[in-house]
């Protein structure tokens, strides 16, 4: 069974950074996308940052130039840099795997994926 547990979430004042990361375990194939989704209360889950399993990443138009995604494949996890927050970032963030190759118009789709983490608070204060 795969696990994914998120960590690094906050409080924080705008402008200031974040590093979130996202252990795996238990995958079960060489082959996985995974990527961070966000959402803040009364509003639907956003895609934020992702890698397909050819290692290529996109982001969404609203956090390029701040975030950066990254992984460690030989610690099975991911990470989200995120620097220049804004109030608006304020958000639950959560983790997210699937064992495929999304391609580009799925990677930050958040229906694509299978397994989900428990998700890591993030708050910036103006």
């Amino acid at each position: 069974q795969v696990q994914l547990v998120e960590s690094g979430g906050g409080s924080v004042q705008a402008g200031g950074s974040l590093r979130l990361a996202c252990a795996a375990s238990g995958y079960t194939s060489s082959r996985y996308c995974m990527g961070w989704f966000r959402q803040a209360p009364e509003k639907e889950r956003e895609g934020v940052a992702a890698i397909d399993s050819d290692g290529s990443t996109r982001y969404a138009d609203s956090v390029k130039g701040r975030f950066t995604v990254s992984q460690d494949n030989a610690k099975n996890t991911l990470y989200l840099q995120m620097n220049s927050l804004e109030p608006e970032d304020t958000a639950m963030y959560y983790c997210a795997a699937d064992p495929s190759t999304a391609g580009w118009w799925l990677l930050l789709r958040h229906s694509w994926y299978r397994y989900w983490g428990q998700g890591t608070q993030v708050t910036v204060s103006s």
